[in-house]
């Protein structure tokens, strides 16, 4: 690729891209489906270890805490200290006092989403971050709903709008970029 070539709109990299963590709350993540909960949450910790180790700005929403609590204690571990919080009520977490803020304050172009709901919160929030012309890439895989029909609808409605539909697998190579790093030896083992 020559300096004057752009990357693929679906490549991401670790300038400029965020790490979006919706709503993986105390009162909300029990409800999510069953059967894919526990591959769920490994992939946001994945993701959320990657961002962590490879310095990508993290912005974690809440809905409605009061009612359904704080962001999983487990998750909060793995996030690590100094993460930004932004609760909200909004479906969107792009309507969040401060998200749209801290996206442009950390020179964000991709956002990558994980969490939950995936045909509500993260479906609302993808579309508003694409109206404003922001790369979304939606982690399938961490991502779910408390159904897996309205997990795939979203996932759909997500590719139709222009969302990127992508693993978190995907994600994290995308992010390392190459196999011959200590950041690689690290974060491949999270996959495996």
């Amino acid at each position: 690729m020559t300096s004057a070539q752009s990357p693929h709109p679906m490549r991401i990299g670790r300038e400029g891209t965020t790490l979006l963590v919706v709503d993986v709350q105390e009162r909300l993540f029990p409800a999510m489906d069953a059967d894919h909960r526990e591959e769920v949450m490994r992939n946001i910790k994945v993701l959320a270890t990657a961002a962590r180790r490879l310095g990508l700005p993290v912005v974690v929403t809440e809905q409605y805490p009061k009612g359904l609590g704080h962001t999983l204690p487990e998750l909060r571990e793995t996030l690590g200290p100094g993460v930004e919080v932004f609760p909200k009520v909004a479906f969107s977490c792009a309507a969040a006092e401060g998200v749209r803020a801290h996206l442009r304050a950390a020179g964000t172009r991709q956002v990558v989403l994980a969490g939950i709901e995936a045909h509500v919160c993260v479906l609302l929030t993808a579309l508003d971050l694409l109206a404003e012309g922001y790369g979304v890439h939606v982690a399938a895989d961490a991502v779910t709903s408390r159904t897996q029909a309205s997990w795939r609808l979203a996932m759909d409605q997500l590719r139709q709008a222009g969302a990127v539909v992508t693993s978190t697998e995907t994600v994290l190579f995308q992010l390392l970029g190459q196999g011959d790093t200590e950041e690689f030896r690290e974060l491949a083992r999270l996959i495996r």
